[in-house]
């Protein structure tokens, strides 16, 4: 073991996962150096509502998932044919991100429910480490549900509107 505290790595393990759960983030990586061949490499992931950790290094220490995580709210699951990622004009996001219905605050959106859009007509956009990707709309046709609101997070995979 390390000449570090063990108490005070569990500390700064639950201080991440608060910070994962306060800024509604679904990962964080930290590596804390604390001497030559002495470091902790702590990686916190949070999915479906809950914090799991991660931890390499000399000796690894594990922190209980702090309690905010496990009083969160289970998200319902979605009933087999009623999944809207599963339609098939389903726009899906191809990112984990902040997703944004217009280019910037008070903006007209790019799309309305009702619109028509072309293929390669940007919907909305996704940032993701500080860059914003513009998502375009896979095929043409009218935008028939937004399932998104602007400034949600967004996970790989999540439905973000039908076109049909």
């Amino acid at each position: 073991m390390s000449k570090h505290s063990p108490d005070a790595d569990v500390a700064f393990i639950s201080a991440l996962a608060e910070l994962l759960n306060k800024n509604e983030l679904t990962e964080l990586s930290v590596k804390r150096e604390y001497g030559e061949d002495d470091s902790l490499e702590v990686r916190v992931v949070k999915q479906a509502n809950i914090v799991t950790t991660q931890v390499a290094g000399p000796a690894p220490v594990y922190a209980p998932a702090p309690a905010a995580a496990a009083a969160a709210p289970a998200a319902a699951a979605p009933a087999g044919n009623d999944d809207p990622a599963q339609h098939p004009g389903a726009v899906t996001s191809p990112m984990v991100g902040t997703c944004y219905l217009a280019a910037e605050p008070g903006a007209t959106p790019f799309t309305t429910v009702g619109a028509t859009v072309s293929e390669g007509q940007t919907v909305l956009i996704i940032e993701a480490m500080k860059t914003m990707n513009h998502i375009p709309a896979p095929r043409s046709g009218t935008v028939k549900r937004i399932m998104v609101e602007d400034g949600t997070p967004v996970e790989f995979g999540a439905p973000l509107l039908i076109i049909e």
